[in-house]
């Protein structure tokens, strides 16, 4: 229960902080970093993939971790917060 306090206040604070600071549609950029397994990159790619987007991707030096950068025109800070939560359904990703 307390977790989910904390990413209702999170998206709160996220909400009001892209409604002042960013001017509507504009590009945001998503940075993600997942346990390095094909199944994860193609998780991030599937939930991206109705919008023109830019994905980079890039291993750790060990191979253990993937880092995905998506850039994307988002139409509002809804639909920016909506993506995060879809992928924050992915196991063991990282949202920075």
């Amino acid at each position: 229960m307390e977790k989910d306090n904390k990413s209702i206040e999170f998206y709160k604070r996220l909400k009001i902080q892209l409604e002042e600071n960013t001017s509507w549609p504009a590009v945001y950029l998503y940075k993600f970093i997942v346990p390095a397994n094909k199944g994860n990159v193609e998780k991030l790619e599937q939930i991206f993939k109705n919008n023109k987007d830019e994905i980079t991707t890039r291993n750790s030096s060990k191979g253990t971790y993937t880092s995905v950068s998506i850039k994307v025109i988002m139409d509002s800070p809804d639909y920016v917060i909506e993506k995060y939560k879809e992928v924050s359904k992915i196991e063991g990703v990282i949202s920075l």
